[in-house]
């Protein structure tokens, strides 16, 4: 028997401001964000301009998840993931397109 591990994801009423910008004040989780806004959903393999090792860049998507600024799924072997937008604009009106704008002009 299979046992299928679940990744939390916090509520959308749950997402705090001070996680969110914790998480997003790390440059690599920045570049990774950057790289979900553009291209939309990604499996984490894909993202390889940043020059961590591979452990290194499983934390980061997993305080990226926890902190509530993107989704994980399970698709075979890989996890996809992708920026939940709506529910950061929900929550925080404004507030990750203007840090992307921000990462754009500093970056």
């Amino acid at each position: 028997m299979t046992t299928m591990r679940l990744l939390y994801h916090p509520h959308k009423k749950d997402l705090s401001l001070a996680g969110v910008l914790y998480a997003l004040g790390d440059p690599v989780r920045l570049e990774i964000v950057k790289q979900l806004a553009e291209k939309g959903e990604l499996p984490c393999s894909a993202i390889l301009s940043v020059p961590v090792a591979k452990s290194t860049l499983s934390h980061h998507f997993k305080v990226l998840r926890e902190a509530g600024v993107l989704h994980s799924r399970k698709e075979g072997t890989q996890h996809m993931n992708s920026l939940r937008r709506e529910d950061l604009d929900d929550r925080f009106p404004g507030l990750l397109t203007v840090i992307l704008q921000e990462a754009e002009v500093a970056g």
